[in-house]
């Protein structure tokens, strides 16, 4: 089995330049859902958006094309890709040749579809798009829309999730709120090196009490987690504990190693948000 321990994560790599999918590492989803409760299927629906922002490859006459690309790789996948190998991954195109934009994205989906989905009954398929030079310009940039948690004066003291932070009114009629917060920091559960990133709440049920939610944000700033899993753990820590009627975590994290990773996570199926990075990526 596949753990973070065994992933490329602070060694030192070979830099390939010839295209190699052997390169991607899936990590399984189940071990660190079962520690917040998952066992079997989750309470949530959802996807892991990611940008990647160094991807070049040769066309046919030997001159270098370079793109951005947009993944979605859906929750439901019994894996995660751990991004260094994912940015080893994208490296190796750098020196190989293709003959389209296309191929290249065709490559992707059924590479990074084949890793995520390994082992599954049913597998499924990932989400590429590929941008164009030509397309940079209309790339926006937009903060999370919500009431700002950061505006509060809390003191904070913890510093590893501490879900006995939440509470809410359960003898109040409930509410539709959106909240969010700049605050949120992890660091990767292997390396310990820091994640900056925002989040977003929206939820309809008792109202979340503010001062509490910011505090138990910020308690994540020592936490050791891949990405998906802390928003998985917040969202998990929110439905148990405030019980709403729904609920929806969304976060952005700042890139590292040219990736973004921004998971998203639902109590209902909707539409996904839209991939649009903040100041801060």
């Amino acid at each position: 089995m596949n753990t973070p321990e065994h992933s490329q994560l602070g060694k030192a790599s070979a830099y390939a330049d010839q295209y190699d999918a052997s390169l991607l590492f899936p990590i399984p989803r189940a071990d660190k859902r079962a520690e917040i409760g998952i066992d079997g299927s989750a309470p949530f629906f959802g996807a892991d958006l990611w940008t990647a922002f160094e991807l070049s490859w040769l066309n046919l006459r030997g001159k270098p094309q370079v793109a951005l690309a947009h993944i979605t790789v859906p929750c439901e996948t019994p894996h995660i890709v751990e991004s260094k190998s994912f940015k080893l991954y994208l490296n190796s195109f750098n020196n190989t040749r293709f003959a389209s934009e296309a191929e290249v994205r065709t490559r992707i989906r059924a590479d990074v579809s084949e890793a995520v989905w390994r082992g599954a009954e049913h597998p499924g398929t990932v989400g590429v798009t590929l941008l164009l030079p030509e397309a940079f310009d209309r790339e926006p940039i937009h903060e999370l829309d919500g009431l700002l948690l950061d505006r509060l004066d809390v003191e904070c003291t913890r510093y590893q999730p501490a879900p006995e932070l939440l509470a809410a009114r359960h003898d109040e009629a409930p509410v539709t709120e959106t909240l969010v917060s700049h605050l949120l920091k992890s660091n990767c559960l292997v390396t310990g090196q820091p994640d900056w990133g925002s989040v977003q709440i929206r939820y309809t049920g008792p109202q979340i009490d503010q001062e509490g939610l910011l505090q138990y944000i910020v308690s994540f700033r020592n936490h050791n987690e891949f990405h998906e899993q802390c928003v998985e753990r917040i969202f998990m820590d929110l439905w148990t504990r405030c019980k709403p009627i729904k609920l929806e975590v969304y976060a952005r994290y700042t890139r590292r190693g040219g990736l973004d990773i921004n998971p998203w996570r639902t109590s209902h199926p909707q539409a996904m948000p839209k991939n649009v990075r903040t100041a801060r990526q």
